[in-house]
């Protein structure tokens, strides 16, 4: 797929979800365990109100040991979720509905990268992960504090990165960017760079929520409750 056509289809994506996406999710209060800017577009796109704060998880001070991405990011999102719902914010005086948690990794032959440690932890998942393949998954967690009731699902997608010249990598590398972002890189971001970057799946997934899912599942549990 074409770089225009990849952000064409972005804009496209978060314009059907915010056409998509009522069926009460907008009028429900909903506290996203997240302060990724990134994430809060993407659910202003979708029409979602919602607060955000930080989970109170440092998961980088955390390792997955020998378990899969899926169970490891899933397990992530239901942390920072659990954790928020345990806070005075989410389940006293913002009285959120519905707390949302997530959490990305980039998987790369094999192994799993999230957000990079320094700036040369940076340079070296870039390297490594241009003129290749890899995936990138993320684990969604939805919790209503106030019954315990939760949901918990999975999205993978696929990421070809072509050609980056060293220059632009070190360029990219001393502004910092790259910080808290899985695999050193936010996939609008590096398409509005003109980066050589080509997808399949769900946008949003590289991005930090699965919007295509999200927003059906959200609904659902929003009237489920």
């Amino acid at each position: 797929m074409c770089r225009v056509c990849i952000a064409q289809t972005i804009g496209r994506m978060e314009q059907q979800a915010a056409a998509t996406s009522d069926g009460g999710i907008g009028r429900a209060r909903v506290h996203l365990a997240s302060r990724s800017a990134r994430r809060r577009e993407l659910l202003r796109g979708a029409g979602i109100e919602h607060e955000a704060a930080h989970p109170g998880v440092d998961d980088g001070q955390l390792s997955p040991g020998n378990v899969s991405p899926e169970a490891w990011v899933m397990a992530l999102a239901y942390l920072k979720a659990a954790t928020a719902a345990r806070s005075e914010g989410a389940d006293g005086a913002l009285g959120a509905r519905v707390v949302l948690g997530a959490d990305t990794v980039v998987v790369h032959r094999g192994a799993m990268l999230g957000q990079p440690a320094d700036a040369a932890d940076a340079r070296r998942m870039i390297v490594a992960m241009r003129d290749d393949v890899h995936d990138v998954v993320t684990g969604v967690a939805l919790l209503d504090p106030a019954t315990g009731r939760r949901e918990l699902f999975v999205d993978r997608a696929v990421v070809r990165v072509g050609h980056v010249p060293d220059e632009q990598i070190d360029a990219y590398v001393a502004s910092g960017e790259w910080a808290g972002k899985a695999g050193a890189y936010n996939l609008s971001e590096r398409l509005a760079a003109g980066w050589p970057i080509e997808y399949d799946g769900d946008p949003g997934t590289i991005m930090g929520l699965p919007m295509r899912r999200l927003t059906g599942r959200l609904a659902a549990f929003v009237a489920g409750g």
